[in-house]
Parts: structure tokens; sequence; C-alpha cells
């Protein structure tokens, strides 16, 4: 392994970072039927959405910003929420014809729609699938009754099952989300649950450890003490280890710290952000990274559905904001994102963004056991991984 002494400023690449990532586009229905008590993602329940003005919008936005990236070859599309299971499918159909006649596709492009078991119909899955969604990703969460009720999800483990029945015999690639680390869950029910999970037909798993946020009902009741049988901290690290082990033995890559998936199903989408691609960012609350001119820059939607639409009709933009990032911002990210992948990143291409102590902050890690560095690329060791935020903290000391 070769450290550099010292640090010197090298310009960058004709190549930009954002091109070895990708470019994306994610689009976000902001509409559930509940919400669920852990969840802060930017989700709402509505007692009528009238979704041929909010078809309108997302066209409307569509267009905007292809006029921006025009040329580009678009390598994924992603419905998330909320619950894009809900969308007709006459307005899936119609977006993705929009997304044909505005950017020109990857041979390859994955095309993702986020479902719950609750909205899963045979007959409104065929009609994604004509529209053009070539992947499914479904929010089981648990394969037990009494986790899922006390997590607030409307459906059973066997409504889930065959939710999950129906997407594989429509959908080449189907993936699924679990929580582990629930509330009385033991390291032996977690196994067992995990185990279950590896022996359906599944190619792609998403393996998340439950956390605890403000703002959302299960923040409130644990600030009030009413949260109770959560796993301890080293309980909750070894079913992290378990994880791995277990998906590991079933021939899953853990190719990023809580994504595993058969050789070749990773979720390309989620590979441009953790690659530090462009993908633009449309619908309420959505984010979005777009290198224009060289600069790469943030955007920003407002959260409340209603703000975002009437945006969108009165001043053709749904964005609240957009601003250049600083080159150590940048490269805060690109370490942020990139080593939460088994792969890491290699620094050769990003010698432009580096801080003059990085190397330094390298030394130590390697020497500690945190990271490791091999020609240029930048790795979290095993042990590394399960702290990722502390070592990123040090990486990005000065």
């Amino acid at each position: 392994m070769h450290l550099p002494n010292s640090w010197q400023v090298v310009l960058p690449e004709q190549r930009e970072i954002w091109e070895d990532g990708g470019f994306g586009l994610y689009i976000h229905w902001p509409f559930c039927q509940s919400k669920c008590p852990y969840c802060d993602f930017n989700s709402h329940v509505v007692a009528h959405i009238d979704q041929d003005r909010w078809g309108r919008a997302y066209l409307s936005e569509i267009e905007r910003t292809g006029a921006e990236t025009s040329g580009r070859i678009l390598q994924s599309v992603f419905f998330g929420g909320g619950t894009p299971s809900l969308m007709d499918p006459s307005l899936v159909d119609a977006i993705l014809r929009k997304v044909q006649q505005t950017w020109p596709l990857s041979n390859g492009i994955e095309i993702t729609l986020e479902a719950n078991p609750t909205s899963v119909e045979a007959g409104r899955f065929l009609q994604f699938q004509k529209a053009g969604v070539n992947r499914i990703s479904m929010g089981i969460q648990a394969l037990s009754d009494v986790d899922l009720k006390a997590l607030g999800r409307l459906h059973t483990v066997e409504e889930a099952l065959a939710a999950f029945d129906t997407a594989r015999t429509i959908f080449d690639r189907v993936s699924f989300d679990l929580i582990y680390a629930r509330q009385n869950q033991t390291l032996q029910n977690w196994e067992s649950e995990l185990s279950k999970a590896l022996q359906l037909p599944v190619d792609h798993l998403s393996l998340y450890q439950l956390t605890i946020e403000d703002g959302t009902a299960f923040g409130d009741r644990f600030a009030a003490g009413r949260l109770k049988g959560l796993p301890d901290e080293n309980c909750a690290a070894d079913m992290y280890e378990l994880t791995q082990e277990i998906t590991r033995d079933h021939g899953f890559l853990g190719y990023e710290i809580s994504n595993h998936a058969k050789p070749g199903q990773e979720s390309r989408h989620n590979l441009i952000y953790w690659k530090s691609g462009d993908y633009l960012g449309i619908g309420p609350g959505a984010h979005g990274r777009l290198t224009l001119g060289g600069v790469r820059t943030a955007t920003e939607t407002p959260k409340a559905p209603l703000t975002w639409l009437i945006q969108v009709e009165s001043k053709g933009s749904g964005e609240m904001f957009r601003e250049a990032i600083a080159p150590n911002d940048h490269f805060s990210e690109v370490l942020l994102m990139g080593l939460r992948l088994d792969e890491g990143i290699d620094l050769s291409k990003v010698t432009h963004l580096i801080h003059p102590d990085l190397y330094n902050n390298i030394r130590h890690l390697v020497e500690i056991g945190m990271v490791q560095l091999t020609n240029d690329r930048l790795r979290a060791t095993p042990a590394g991984r399960p702290v990722l935020n502390a070592v990123l903290r040090q990486l990005l000391a000065t």
C-alpha cells in the first residue's frame, strides 16, 4: 500500500465525476394509505387525490428538467414514496412515455416502482409492467404478524407473501425490505426470519436496522419512555453481523451496508446515488444532484404536496432552491455515499476535491483496522462499516 506523504492540487480529469456514477430520475409520490409510526419519509394520508392534476405537474417537471439535460442517457427511473403502487397505472404510463420522449434511454434501463402488499393487485401490476416498469421494490418489513401490527403495517404475513408471489410472476426483478432490531426481537428470531426470507425466489433484499427518528410516532413514544423492548446496542450489532453472514451464505453480496443482492441484481438506481452520479428529483420533498457546466448543484423541492403542486402550476418549476456545492462539501458527499459500498471509492477520480489532511487521517484508520487503501481505492473494512459515521468524521477531520 502506498500513501502519499503530501497532498498537492491535481486538476480534474476531463471526464466528470457524475459520468462514472450515471444519470437517473427519481419521482416522488407522497401519498400513503396510512402513516407508519417509524417513518420519517415525506408521506401523507389524504382523502382524495386528483391524479390527472398531479400527472400534468409531473409531465411539466420532466419537460423542464429534460431541457437542462438534453442528450444525457438516462439509466434509471425510480418511483418512490409514499406508496407509488397507489398511482393509477395510466399515470405511470403517461410519465414513462414522457420520459422516453425526453431522454435517450440506456439499453438496460432500470425502472423501479415501490409497492406495499396492501396495494398489490395482479391486474394493476400487469398494467405497471406494460407501462414499462421492470423492477418492483416491496415494503414487506417483517415476517411476523405481531411485529407488523407493532410497526403500523396494514398487511399480514400471508398477504405479503401472496403479493410477493404476484410480483414474482410478472416482473423479472423483485426486491423487498425487512426491518430488524425491532421491539422484543431476539437474535434467534431474526436468524429464523431472515433465513425464511432467503428461501423465497428474491434477488435483492434491503435490510435496515430500526432507527428511532425525531418527529415520528416512535420518536415521541421513545422520548416519553413508552417504546419498550428495543434491543440494546450489542444485540443490534450482533444482528448486523448475523445479517452479513446469513446473506453471504445464501449467495447474496452485501454490496452496500443495508443492501444485499445476487450478482448482477444490485439496484442500479441507488448505485447512482452511492457513486455520486447525477439524478433529478421530481415531486414534493425530492432532492436532486445535477452537474451543469462543471458545477455540482443541489436541488430541493417543497415537502408539502399542495405547495409543490401549486408552485409547478403557477411558476413552472417545482424547485424550492438550487445551489452550487462547495468542493469540500462535494468531497464529503463522495465519502459519505461511496464508503457505504463494499467496493469503496476510487480516490484517483476525485483528486481535485481531496483536502490536505486526508491521507494522514487514512493512515490512522488503516492502523486501527477501519479502512483499507489499495491502488487508490479506499474501502471501509468489515470492522469499519458498522461504525461508518465515526470513520467519516475521522476522514474529514482537518
